[in-house]
C-alpha cells in the first residue's frame, strides 16, 4: 500500500498563501493519480484538485479554481498544493488521496493521508 502524509498546513490570514505537501512511499508514484480533499467541520468531505501521474489534465473544483495550483515531482514522490487568495471558506482538514493509473475522476481514490489543517481568518 502507499502511504501518503501531509504537510504545509497551518494558520494564514485571509488573502495570503500556503503550499501544502504530500509526500508518497510505498509504491509507483509516477503510475498513481493523486488528489486533494478537503472537510470542514460538519461538513462532508469536497474534491479541491487532481493530477495524473503525467502532470497533465489537471482538474479543479470551481470554488478553487484559479487560486490553487496542484503539481507534482515524480522524482521526488511528492505532490504539492499552492494556495493562494485564501478565504474563511477554504478552513479545512486537507487531504491527499491516491488511486492506481490515469483518471481525471474524482472518484475511486483508494489511498488517503491523516490531513493537514488549513485555517484562514478574517
Amino acid at each position: 500500500q502507499v502511504q501518503l502524509v501531509e504537510s504545509g498546513g497551518g494558520l494564514v490570514q485571509a488573502g495570503g498563501s500556503l503550499r501544502l505537501s504530500c509526500a508518497a512511499s510505498g509504491g509507483a508514484f509516477a503510475t498513481y493519480t493523486m488528489g486533494w480533499f478537503r472537510q470542514a467541520p460538519g461538513k462532508d468531505r469536497e474534491f479541491v484538485a487532481l493530477i495524473p501521474g503525467s502532470g497533465v489534465s489537471t482538474r479543479y473544483a470551481d470554488s478553487v479554481r484559479g487560486r490553487f495550483t496542484i503539481s507534482r515531482d515524480n522524482a521526488k514522490n511528492t505532490m504539492y498544493l499552492q494556495m493562494t487568495s485564501l478565504k474563511p471558506e477554504d478552513t479545512a482538514l486537507y487531504y491527499c488521496a491516491a488511486k492506481f493509473g490515469y483518471s481525471t475522476s474524482s472518484s475511486d481514490f483508494h489511498s488517503w493521508g491523516q490531513g493537514t489543517q488549513v485555517t484562514v481568518s478574517s
